[in-house]
Formats: C-alpha cells, sequence, structure tokens
C-alpha cells in the first residue's frame, strides 16, 4: 500500500522530480518524512522557475502554479544565478530563515546531483558549487541540572509512571522524538535499546540505572492492547494506542508546566539537546563517544551539544594562577 500513497501523494510532480523522490525512499532509503520534505522544498523551487522564466500568467497565485508541466528542457536551463534568486525569493518574499533556506539548499543539491549522475540528462552540474546560506549561531537552549531535577520530581498526571519513564529517557539518553515514539518492547534487551534514527539508520543505547528503573515501574502497570497493530508499542496512550509525537510533546510541555518551566521554550528536543549537554559537561563524555549515542553521522554536527556554559568560562577565569592576587596601588612619591 505505501507506493500507491507515495504515487497519489506526489501525482502533481513532474516525472523526473517523481522518479527522484522514489530513488531517495527506496534506494537511498531516505524516510517518508524526509522524501516529503524533498517535495516540498522542490515543488516551491520548480513553482518559482517558472515564474521566474515567465511562463505564468501576472494573475496566477504562487501556490496555484503547476509543476506537473515542468519541462526537461526548462530544468536544463537552470543556471546557479537562477538558484541564488531563488533563494533571495525565498528570504524576502517567503520570509524563510537561514535554517530553511539551507534546507532548500540541501534538497536542490541532492535532486542536481541525482540529475547528473543518476539520471543522465544533465551533462554537468550548476550547483555543484552552490554554498550553504550562513546561518546565526545562537547559544542553543537545554536545562540546567537542578532544573531537570525538578522536572522528574513534579510530574502530575494521570499516568505518572509512563510520563516519567519518557522524561527519564529524554534526559538520560539523548533519543529523538521520533525515536522515542518508534520504541516496541521488543528493541529493549537486557541493559540495552535499539532505536530507529534518521535515515532509518539503528543504534543501539545503553540504559542506565535510572532508565531501568523507570522502565520497570512503568511496564508493572501498563496493559498491552487488544489491538495487534499497537501491542509491541512501549508507551501507550490511554485507549492503548501507539502514543503520537504530538502527544508525546503535549505531555513534556504539561510536565515542564508543573515544576514552574512551561515558559522557557523547552521541547523534547531540548530534553535531547540537556542529556547531550549534561553528559559532556558533568559526565565528562568525550565528544566521539557522543556522536554515536546521539546517532550523528559527523562529528560537526555533536560539536553543537558541547557548547560551553557560563560556568566552565566562569572556572576558566579563577583558574588563572593570579586570580587571588590583589595588588594594593601606591601612590608615587615626588622626589
Amino acid at each position: 500500500m505505501q507506493p500507491v500513497k507515495q504515487v497519489n501523494q506526489y501525482k502533481d510532480a513532474p516525472p523526473l522530480l517523481r522518479d527522484f523522490l522514489f530513488y531517495m525512499r527506496t534506494i537511498r532509503g531516505r524516510s517518508p518524512k524526509t522524501v516529503d520534505a524533498y517535495y516540498i522544498d522542490l515543488r516551491t523551487f520548480l513553482r518559482y522557475i517558472k515564474m521566474h522564466a515567465g511562463l505564468m500568467g501576472a494573475a496566477t497565485s504562487f501556490s496555484d502554479i503547476q509543476i506537473e508541466d515542468v519541462s526537461l528542457e526548462l530544468i536544463q536551463a537552470v543556471t546557479l544565478s537562477d538558484i541564488y534568486s531563488f533563494l533571495n525569493y525565498a528570504m524576502t518574499d517567503r520570509d524563510n530563515q537561514a535554517k530553511t533556506r539551507s534546507r532548500k539548499v540541501s534538497s536542490i543539491r541532492s535532486f542536481f546531483k541525482y540529475l547528473t549522475t543518476k539520471a543522465g540528462v544533465l551533462e554537468e552540474n550548476p550547483v555543484k558549487d552552490l554554498e550553504m546560506p550562513g546561518a546565526k549561531k545562537t547559544m542553543p537552549k537545554y536545562l540546567t541540572l537542578e532544573e531537570s531535577l525538578e522536572l522528574l520530581s513534579a510530574v502530575s498526571s494521570p499516568f505518572p509512571q509512563r510520563d516519567t519513564c519518557i522524561l527519564v529517557l529524554f534526559l538520560n539518553c539523548g533519543m529523538r522524538l521520533s525515536e522515542l515514539v518508534g520504541i516496541n518492547i521488543q528493541d529493549i534487551r537486557d541493559n540495552t535499546v535499539r532505536l530507529l534514527g534518521k535515515g532509518n539508520k539503528e543504534r543501539i543505547v545503553y540504559l542506565n540505572e535510572a532508565c531501568l528503573y523507570a522502565l520497570q515501574e512503568y511496564l508493572k502497570i501498563r496493559v498491552p492492547p487488544q489491538n495487534a497493530v499497537h501491542r509491541n508499542a512501549l508507551f501507550l496512550s490511554k485507549r492503548g494506542a501507539r502514543l503520537t509525537t504530538r502527544r508525546v510533546q503535549q505531555i513534556v510541555e504539561d510536565c515542564l508546566r508543573s515544576a514552574g518551566l512551561g515558559d522557557r521554550g523547552y521541547s523534547p528536543h531540548k530534553l535531547r539537546h540537556t542529556a547531550a549537554t549534561l553528559m559532556y559537561q558533568h559526565g565528562g563524555v568525550d565528544i566521539r563517544v557522543l556522536k554515536e549515542i546521539l546517532g550523528h553521522a559527523n562529528l560537526a554536527t555533536t560539536e553543537i551539544y558541547t557548547h560551553v556554559s557560563d560556568k566552565q568560562i566562569e572556572k576558566a577565569a579563577n583558574a588563572s594562577p593570579l586570580a587571588n592576587v590583589k595588588i594594593k596601588s601606591k601612590a608615587k612619591t615626588e622626589e
């Protein structure tokens, strides 16, 4: 049934784009969510190319531009200058921030690489020198150790064992929201859990004593659902269905409010960041080990989680051998 769903979903895409999307899904193993993101980005790009080429009437709104008739000749005519013009349009007319524009660049790069090296319809890749938009670097948000403890001790819900277990796994394992929701009972073996991460990549994460205890308490009260579809799901709703990502977000939001932390912009992703920060700053975990725990493909991604905290900066300042030397200045006597 999945291929039928995809065909219907991308039925307005021209053949080359549709072939690219199926290639990314079936050959490269990208997740349906990732392929959907490619489709949305490239649909926007092809709509702009038609508009930029003067193929649409002035009265046609951007969202009404059809792309199923985009020809190979139009794609072959795309230049690097056209890409720059599109990115400027995305920034000025669509208010896309640098992160969103970077995702669009990644989609366009992948598409034209496919057209050049796989489909063989382009002799030269026009975007091979396309750079990522510069993004403003900001200090990432995370809970302090004290706030993490407050959050864990303030759980108040109809399902405290389940919700506490969710928080404990987030804060100790640094797993993604989608990874937590996707856990099945059989994925837990002894002191490990198997996670399915981005790009359908599996990894094994070890469970510490806190995780094992939280799981043990939750499994005592977990009632296996009658529906076979959800029977293996670890985290269940009160109706016996696998928890959705949105429901877990709501659970985390409720727990944050109970702990008095509801107005600080924290989320499940911030709990993942908190786990990485606590392991790095308080546990002294090596960055390469942290990379494997978090399931990052590149070490550069992990470095985002190893930011220097204010306490570390203060500690470095106090570590100077002159930190405690207090000199009283003396007035110079006139000769």
